[in-house]
């Protein structure tokens, strides 16, 4: 059996534990039984930030680590601001341009700038 991934960061570091999994990245918690339902289409899916709060399309988000950039010699660093996001489906909840570059994000590695 293929190991379940979390819903908030979709990593798969994934612990069982008696009547709960606990990803052991982001530490979010949920019931053993709806790991079956990982699979179908999410409805009104919430993406949040490493702090917990609630992103949505059009918000500006900064980084909260370093990032290399796959593939490039180019690194996000923290602190680096976004233009306005846009949420999208798959392994990268965020979709926006930083520094010119337009990029994926996991929520995880960003926080919700104000106004």
């Amino acid at each position: 059996m293929s190991q379940p991934a979390c819903p908030m960061c979709e990593m798969t570091d994934v612990l069982e534990q008696a009547d709960h999994y606990e990803c052991s990245i982001c530490g979010h918690e949920w019931p053993l039984n709806t790991a079956a339902d990982a699979d179908s289409p999410a409805v009104d899916r919430v993406v949040k930030d490493a702090y917990g709060n609630v992103l949505a399309d059009g918000d500006v988000v900064a980084m909260i680590k370093d990032l290399k950039l796959k593939g490039s010699s180019d690194v996000l660093k923290t602190g680096t601001k976004s233009k306005p996001i846009r949420l999208v489906e798959g392994d990268h909840e965020i979709s926006c341009k930083m520094n010119g570059i337009a990029i994926g994000l996991k929520a995880c590695f960003v926080k919700k700038v104000a106004g």
